[in-house]
């Protein structure tokens, strides 16, 4: 019995050949071999049991941000998280991995919980956000993370303390060792509804005036550039450009203007002019596109600056 014949036997909606253009932000991306949707963690854990017996690559997609995935597609089992509940229990929240960003902020603000407004109108999932620490405004995820259960291996399920998951800038044990987060518990803390939904909406409001929404993106392409990368020349060049995130970092937007990089275009990808660390898909863009442009962008960036930019999206081939 062939990988198609086992794998039908086992989920009778698995399905074949599906385009991952459909399924990322950055409308981007050739045919997974094997799709499965999974909405409950026995489902995973089942999935990723049986691609370890059949020695099949595994991939996790939950939102489709921060990913461009090759225009060959992905020869293996990607599994589409669409496990999405969540619960709120006084000032915690319990949340799996397939839950939106989106929605949480809603609900914990609107419960006047403190811990999630930072993220208002930040795209993907939970699992996402802590698997690469997702921040912004100053926030971080992992400043409210209490503890993530994820799949360590083919089938063995590990509980994490916020000290356990590594976190560091955009990054995590989960990003490091490619494990699957399932769930997570969150602390938060009692405020005011009002002003944590003003904060909140400021933020959204902001992204939708300087983010390039109206395109097909991943998000930011690059993460921002530890101040202390630089020489001290340019770091004082650089100060009135310098912000908190959390450290002090200068804006990789600012680098990409600086190098008069804003609008450049290969094939249907082009460096935003609206928010230049934004890579948008103009029409018909493949993943060369947009991976011949990130080079032209680090190789002019280093010239210009001595420093190396480093990729925060995740590239899938």
């Amino acid at each position: 019995m062939d990988i198609k014949e086992i794998l039908k036997k086992e989920f009778n909606d698995i399905q074949f050949d599906i385009p991952l253009a459909d399924h990322t932000t950055f409308r981007i991306g050739g045919p997974a071999a094997y799709f499965l949707v999974c909405k409950s963690s026995e489902r995973i854990l089942k999935a990723k049991k049986i691609s370890v017996e059949l020695k099949l690559p595994v991939f996790i997609l939950a939102g489709g941000s921060n990913l461009l995935v090759s225009e060959h597609g992905f020869d293996g089992l990607v599994l589409k998280l669409e496990h999405k509940d969540f619960q709120i229990s006084g000032v915690s929240l319990k949340a799996q991995a397939g839950a939106s960003v989106s929605d949480i902020v809603t609900a914990t603000t609107n419960a006047g919980l403190k811990g999630f407004e930072w993220a208002g109108g930040l795209p993907g999932t939970i699992g996402g956000a802590i698997r690469g620490n997702a921040g912004a405004f100053r926030g971080e995820i992992k400043d409210v993370v209490q503890r993530v259960t994820a799949l360590v291996g083919g089938e063995k399920l590990e509980t994490f303390s916020r000290e356990d998951c590594r976190f560091s800038y955009r990054n995590s044990i989960f990003k490091e060792k490619g494990w699957i987060v399932l769930e997570a518990v969150f602390q938060l803390q009692q405020a005011d509804p009002g002003t944590l939904q003003s904060i909140a909406q400021e933020h959204i409001k902001y992204r939708k005036e300087r983010h390039p929404l109206e395109f097909p993106s991943a998000g930011s392409i690059f993460k921002n550039c530890d101040v202390k990368k630089f020489s001290a020349q340019l770091q004082q060049e650089l100060q009135p450009s310098v912000k908190q995130d959390p450290f002090p970092v200068v804006p990789t937007a600012y680098l990409i203007w600086k190098a008069c990089l804003a609008g450049t275009k290969i094939g249907g990808a082009q460096v935003s002019l609206k928010h230049p660390n934004y890579i948008v898909n103009v029409g018909g863009a493949i993943a060369k596109d947009v991976l011949d442009l990130i080079s032209l962008i680090q190789k002019n960036i280093q010239k210009k600056f001595g420093v190396e930019l480093e990729p925060e999206i995740q590239y899938v081939s």
